[in-house]
């Protein structure tokens, strides 16, 4: 449509015609108006590949950056300029402020991004995932690997405090729950293999959660009366063993029991390399 256009004014110059300026500035007008739509993404598309990244000079001078950005870029076409110091830029390493990345140079760096560049997100995201953290450990300075991925960061983990008998609660626990769960060393040989012990269930993260509703895990509602909690069996629907039936201070007295047994060792969370 604008080249048809064009076409026909170049034709109305060559043959003579002359408009007014007024008629020639609103032909202009529309068409760099009708050019500027198709402008515009390209211009968009162009700054999205390319951003600024800002790095004290100790991290610059490891050489880490400058084996990075070939790697990043050959995978996702988009460019990165490293700026020296504080400056102005997309994306800043640091050692006090964001994400922690990765420890060198005796020191724990951090990544923060500033603002919404698409181009610097995607680094952000390379960075973290496997493929970056790969890319990162592999660089090496004579022969020697100056980079490391930081710990998880651990929760602290906040100690649950139950008021009840715990004495009285490890009675209770060994005649209601010890039929199928190993409660303690008195029944160890007594319970069903494919239940886990409390040992085991005490050393899960959400284990109050568990023990607190253990009445409404499967399978126990269709044998465990709480009282003022549960409702009655169903006439249709009975218990198929003898059922486990206990009050709310009962309850409260099988978890200060449970709070004071050690967690069993599962060992490490399996790590990737």
């Amino acid at each position: 449509m604008v080249d048809a256009d064009m076409r026909l004014f170049l034709t109305w110059v060559m043959q003579g015609w002359n408009p007014s300026p007024n008629r020639v500035l609103r032909m202009i007008i529309f068409c760099l108006a009708a050019l500027l739509p198709t402008l515009l993404p390209l211009s968009a598309s162009a700054d999205d590949r390319l951003f600024r990244l800002s790095a004290p000079e100790a991290l610059i001078a490891s050489g880490l950056l400058d084996y990075l950005r070939p790697r990043f870029s050959l995978k996702t076409g988009v460019r990165i300029e490293i700026l020296s110091g504080d400056g102005e830029a997309e994306m800043a390493f640091g050692k006090t402020e964001g994400r922690a990345v990765f420890i060198g140079e005796g020191t724990t760096w951090r990544m923060r991004l500033r603002g919404t560049h698409a181009g610097a997100t995607r680094f952000a995201d390379w960075l973290t995932s496997e493929i970056g953290q790969r890319t990162l450990t592999s660089f090496e300075v004579d022969g020697r690997a100056p980079f490391s991925l930081p710990e998880v960061e651990e929760r602290a983990e906040v100690a649950l405090v139950f008021e009840g008998d715990a004495v009285a609660g490890k009675g209770l626990s060994l005649r209601h729950c010890g039929r199928c769960h190993v409660v303690s060393e008195e029944n160890r040989m007594n319970a069903i293999g494919s239940t886990p012990s409390f040992a085991v269930l005490r050393a899960l993260p959400d284990w109050g959660a568990r023990f607190q509703g253990f009445f409404a895990l499967n399978p126990h509602p269709a044998f465990t009366q709480v009282a003022e909690i549960t409702e009655p069996f169903a006439d249709h629907f009975p218990p198929p063993i003898v059922p486990v039936e206990i009050t709310l201070d009962d309850l409260e007295a099988i978890m200060a029991y449970v709070s004071r047994v050690a967690p069993a060792d599962l060992g490490a969370p399996i790590r990737h390399q």
